[in-house]
């Protein structure tokens, strides 16, 4: 793949993911009349059908990761280079940062505000977990024989992860980096991160494991 066309494809995806994310739950929130739960149905209907179309738009570019734990997978596995994985990490981020900082000005808000809505504990460690896992065993299960279908079984999933997890399922380092930016509906504080993002790999891990040595019967060598 052409490392330019990864890099805008990346950037411009990360980008209006973050913006679905987090304009979808201020206008959420300001529409909702102070219900958290219409708040948060808009915001998973949202994000799900903004992931469908920017998957399918991006896919042929540069795969449509949006995430760097399917990007340093896809390393790991020989799929992409190094000097590609640090492209889809860099267009990742920057990309997700400038979204959350468009969507505030968009709304009206300060560029930057940092987020105090606690989403710390066990229990939403697990959630992160348990949606990074199915995320990642989505997209290998799919891959085998449904390439085509990805994008509406990612962004389902998204949007039915939002309900099922405590944590409305985040599953995704960038995601939880650049939410950290928004005191708004869908923020995480700045000390929650580093564990919603070690729960992440190893949710995401564990899935890659399953994949491999169940449902692709590799021998395990110990």
């Amino acid at each position: 793949m052409n490392n330019k066309k990864i890099f805008a494809a990346e950037f411009i995806g990360s980008f209006f993911l973050l913006s679905t994310i987090v304009g979808s739950g201020i206008m959420g929130d300001r529409l909702s009349d102070g219900s958290a739960g219409l708040a948060l149905l808009a915001n998973s209907i949202a994000t799900g059908a903004g992931l469908i179309v920017l998957i399918m738009m991006f896919s042929p570019s540069s795969g449509a990761h949006f995430n760097p734990l399917i990007s340093l997978a896809e390393c790991l596995h020989g799929r992409i280079s190094k000097l590609s994985l640090t492209v889809y990490l860099t267009a990742q981020l920057l990309g997700a940062v400038t979204g959350v900082i468009v969507t505030h000005l968009m709304f009206s808000e300060a560029w930057i505000s940092f987020s105090v809505h606690d989403r710390g504990g066990s229990a939403l460690m697990l959630s992160e977990f348990i949606a990074t896992f199915g995320l990642i065993l989505i997209i290998r299960m799919m891959g085998l024989h449904r390439r085509q279908d990805i994008p509406l079984a990612v962004g389902l999933y998204i949007m039915a992860a939002y309900w099922f997890t405590a944590s409305t399922s985040f599953a995704n380092p960038v995601v939880t980096v650049a939410r950290s930016l928004t005191s708004t509906f869908v923020g995480i504080p700045t000390t929650n991160i580093l564990g919603f993002v070690i729960v992440q790999i190893l949710g995401a891990a564990t899935a890659e494991f399953v994949f491999k040595y169940v449902f692709q019967n590799k021998e395990l060598k110990v």
